[in-house]
């Protein structure tokens, strides 16, 4: 039997033959032994993606891999970069106290910047309290107004990302 005229119930017998070949007991098994152009060994949603789409091209791959082979060899992992190699190096990292000091540097500096971007972000009813806590003493606070006016944008930014998302998830 050619690799062209494969069925389903060809391909489903070739993998469950090369399951025996290598000794195991499911079909992800035997992915360890196929190995990819890219580096590494078949992943197993690969694997069940070519069994339904390209069952003739996935049955000589196994022929060719591991039936036919004398003694199938497992392929190595394909080589992937280490978890802690993904974090972000320039991200500096403050503490609580560290980061007061830096805020208190900044006002006695005067530079309003760095103050709104060290500044802890308030929620949308601490902002009102003080702001209308402001309104009673008749004092104005134009860094007050401005951390009120974005904490209701994120509150606004946040309601709509909420609708989208409850939205998108109902059945049409």
């Amino acid at each position: 039997m050619d690799a062209k005229s494969k069925g389903p119930k060809d391909i489903e017998e070739i993998i469950s033959k090369a399951i025996k070949k290598v000794g195991g007991k499911k079909e992800n098994e035997l992915c360890k032994y196929l190995p990819m152009k890219t580096g590494g060994y078949m992943h197993h949603f690969t694997l069940r993606k070519m069994k339904l789409k390209q069952p003739q091209e996935l049955a000589s791959f196994v022929e060719r891999f591991v039936l036919n082979a004398d003694r199938p060899s497992a392929v190595a992992p394909k080589q992937r970069a280490a978890r802690g190699s993904r974090k972000r190096r320039d991200h500096l990292n403050f503490t609580r106290t560290q980061l007061e000091r830096m805020l208190n540097i900044a006002r006695l500096a005067g530079d309003k910047e760095i103050i709104t971007i060290l500044s802890p972000k308030k929620s949308l009813a601490s902002c009102k309290r003080e702001l209308i806590q402001a309104v009673r003493q008749n004092k104005i606070d134009q860094d007050l107004w401005i951390n009120y006016t974005e904490a209701v944008q994120a509150h606004q930014m946040a309601a709509s990302m909420e609708n989208s998302s409850a939205f998108a998830a109902t059945p049409a």
